[in-house]
Order: C-alpha cells, then sequence, then structure tokens
C-alpha cells in the first residue's frame, strides 16, 4: 500500500473510533468569525463543498441556517453517519478527499476546517488545483492549515492515534494562490489552545 492510503486507513480508524468525542470536545463558535466573513461573500442558496465535513456542525448547520446549501465529505464513515443526524438538509458521501476528481463538483465555494492537514503534505498542490476546478471565476475557498512545518503522529488524540503533515504559513499561502486564487484573508488563529492558519481567497 502506499503512503496515502497507509495514511488515510489510519485517520479513517481514527475518526471512527473518536468521532462522538470529538464532537463533544470542538468548540460549536470557534469558526463562526471566519464562517461570517465567507457567508458575506456568497450569493443567498450557495453551493458549497466541505471536505473533511466531520460530524456536520458547527460548519455546516451554520451555513445551513443561513440559507445555503452543503455537499459534506469525509473519510469517516462514523462522522458521516453523525453529520446526517446532526444538519438536516446537507448531502453527506464518505469519500477520501484525495481521491475527488478534477472537475467533478461545481459549488460556489469550498471549505475544509482541520481535515487537510490529515493528508500528506505533498499531496496539497494537486488537492488544492483539485479544489480550484470545482469553482467559477470568483468562487471562494476557505481552509485551515498547519501554522508551521511539521509531520508526524499524536498517540492520544481523543484516544485514538491520529497524522498531522504540513508545510508553514508562507509556503501554504502559495500554493493556495499557485492554484489559482486571489488571498482575501491569512490569520494565524491561536484560540482554542492550538494555532492553525486561516486562508480566505477568491478564485482567480
Amino acid at each position: 500500500m502506499n503512503r496515502a492510503g497507509t495514511v488515510a486507513d489510519l485517520v479513517r480508524a481514527g475518526y471512527d473510533r473518536a468521532a462522538e468525542r470529538y464532537l463533544r470536545q470542538r468548540d460549536p463558535f470557534q469558526n463562526n468569525i471566519y464562517l461570517s466573513r465567507l457567508v458575506e461573500l456568497l450569493s443567498l442558496q450557495s453551493l458549497v463543498l466541505d471536505l473533511g465535513c466531520g460530524a456536520g456542525v458547527p460548519v455546516d448547520r451554520y451555513l445551513i441556517a443561513r440559507g445555503h446549501r452543503v455537499i459534506g465529505i469525509d473519510i469517516s464513515e462514523k462522522q458521516i453517519e453523525l453529520a446526517c443526524e446532526n444538519v438536516r438538509g446537507a448531502e453527506y458521501r464518505v469519500r477520501d478527499m484525495l481521491t475527488v476528481q478534477e472537475g467533478e463538483f461545481r459549488v460556489e465555494a469550498v471549505v475544509s476546517f482541520y481535515a487537510i492537514f490529515h493528508t500528506p503534505r505533498e499531496a496539497h498542490p494537486e488537492l488544492l488545483a483539485k479544489v480550484n476546478s470545482f469553482l467559477p471565476s470568483g468562487g471562494l475557498v476557505l481552509v485551515t492549515m498547519g501554522a508551521s512545518e511539521w509531520e508526524g503522529h499524536e498517540e492520544d488524540f481523543c484516544g485514538v492515534e491520529m497524522f498531522w503533515s504540513h508545510y508553514d504559513a508562507a509556503q501554504n499561502r502559495q500554493l493556495l494562490e499557485t492554484s489559482g486564487t486571489e488571498i482575501l484573508l491569512d490569520e494565524i488563529d491561536e484560540r482554542g489552545g492550538e494555532k492553525h492558519q486561516v486562508l480566505l481567497a477568491r478564485k482567480r
């Protein structure tokens, strides 16, 4: 099995086992400041793709409540089960984000919170290029990435082993720009005792 497949199996198994515990620990208000910036730029009833949607809250519930439509994909079957229970009106699929194909989706925006860095970082350029292919000119991307370069495992992430892989903030920004977007927001968010880079961008 190749590296991406090995990582995918570990992440899938980890989130299947930790899904309910992770949901209980997640701060439902942590992302609202960034989601509100996205919503300000979207037309009503925009279709949004959520990569690594988890249990659907708070991100998808927030978007649905404000009049948008959501397609969510996640590698964890258990997370998708929870998302279907938690968010009415969204469409959910069990998928590894690295298996999406160029042009497979046609959406007005793509969001991905705390998910891309669970895939090998060498796959990030191709993934972001695919994300760009889903969008019309002016379409929006809102993602969280690692704030500094690092790769490795944590043995006790919500009681399970988990994998992270990411470049530093400057390279993350460059990758997103190279995919064909203009950066609208680039911040390091340190709330909740963690540190993540938040990027909001518009397709050129």
